[in-house]
């Protein structure tokens, strides 16, 4: 998506003085080029096109706090507002198990992508600027979700999936528009899947990035004080997404694994593979590098079915990643975890996540929410390019042929 004014911003450091002897409108001087002061001149109205070149530019530190400094809608009230892809928040933190907090991770994430913009978007990996490529997108703005009751919360979410995962795309292309969801707890990816399930008509396969499970049976949460609606947690929602039969059974994959297991054997595991999911370990990758990762995932998942991606922040090691909610040490960079995302672009993907970004507990540079930014820019840029080869427009995609460039990592 173009940033308005982007192209004008040459012309309007001309037309404020810049480059010397450029006259324009009411700027120019009124006595044989002597030069007037602005404040000295006879005001003359601009006409909108000269408010729109001269103005609308925005720099990485100016602009309202949008992902990218996209244009801003509440996508959610505005049906009539057609987008191929939007960036939503879920600002939703009350199903963790450890520190909240999370429900601030969509304002950080977005605060930590201004220096994203259509102007310097073009990733050279995949030889395409995602903002300026054929996908209208969006920042769609938050689901307004209650902080005071999770049975509401849930419904709110699951709603918000429905609505907009119902909504006709821009593009003609496409069935359906695509979301990234800003988390929020990693809970909120129940209600992507449960839309999803209904939009796409069937299970989607799940792709993982975690430190933990989060197929957990929701007893392995004791408590003397048990509910049905404590099922819904941050670590068993994908436990409520199987038995729901939204998880394409055979075809999901974790990633980033290091968490600890529950009592005193390996009964987590056996949990996790009735629900059809291969584990990648954290530790895996010192083995097969990231190469090694990218090819078990693309073996598993392939390039057809739909796949939403769900990436918890927690993956990367607390070390270079602080700001969540349940930290594991022992994980992963963010460099071997951009180089995984950006090895994974041919996938199908239908949705994607990037959760539990708690900005409380990140450090003074705020390096979580930059990876989680980071994370979202290739997740993105996969997702327009996936389209260009969707189209049949392989010649405007490097390596469309097969001559696949190795990227910077």
């Amino acid at each position: 998506m173009r940033l308005p004014g982007f192209t004008a911003l040459v012309p309007w450091m001309a037309g404020c003085g810049v480059v010397a002897g450029h006259q324009h409108g009411h700027h120019g001087g009124a006595d044989g080029g002597k030069h007037v002061p602005l404040h000295e001149r006879e005001y003359i109205q601009d006409p909108v096109e000269e408010l729109e070149r001269k103005w609308s530019f925005e720099w990485g530190f100016s602009g309202v706090n949008s992902f990218a400094h996209l244009e801003h809608v509440k996508c959610l009230t505005k049906p009539d507002t057609p987008f191929d892809i939007g960036i939503i928040g879920v600002p939703f933190d009350t199903a963790v198990s450890y520190r909240p907090g999370a429900r601030f991770g969509p304002r950080a994430i977005r605060a930590a992508s201004a220096r994203q913009n259509s102007f310097r978007g073009f990733n050279a990996r995949a030889g395409i600027n995602p903002y300026l490529s054929w996908a209208k997108i969006l920042d769609c703005g938050d689901v307004p979700v209650t902080p005071f009751d999770n049975f509401v919360a849930l419904e709110q979410m699951t709603s918000a999936y429905l609505e907009l995962g119902h909504r006709s795309p821009l593009s003609s292309f496409s069935s359906r528009p695509k979301l990234i969801s800003l988390g929020g707890d990693h809970s909120i990816a129940l209600a992507a899947l449960r839309g999803l399930h209904k939009v796409y008509g069937g299970p989607i396969a799940v792709l993982h990035f975690d430190a933990h499970l989060d197929t957990w049976h929701p007893s392995k949460y004791p408590s003397p004080w048990p509910s049905e609606q404590a099922q819904f947690n941050h670590g068993s929602m994908f436990w409520m997404a199987s038995n729901e039969g939204l998880i394409l059974n055979g075809s999901s994959v974790h990633a980033g694994l290091r968490t600890r297991l529950s009592g005193p054997d390996w009964a987590d595991y056996e949990d996790d593979d009735s629900q059809g999911f291969l584990r990648i370990s954290s530790d895996d990758i010192d083995d097969i590098g990231p190469k090694g990762v990218i090819d078990a995932i693309m073996s598993r998942m392939g390039t057809e079915i739909p796949v939403y991606l769900s990436l918890d922040i927690d993956v990367l090691d607390p070390g270079l990643a602080p700001g969540t909610g349940t930290p594991e040490a022992g994980g992963w960079t963010s460099r071997e975890l951009i180089r995984i995302l950006r090895g994974i672009e041919g996938l199908n993907l239908v949705g994607a996540d990037i959760v539990e970004v708690a900005p409380a507990y990140d450090g003074v540079g705020e390096q979580t929410a930059l990876a989680g930014a980071q994370a979202a820019y290739e997740i993105l840029t996969s997702m327009v390019k996936r389209g260009l080869r969707d189209m049949g427009k392989v010649a405007e995609v490097p390596g469309g042929k097969g001559e696949g460039n190795k990227d910077e990592l």
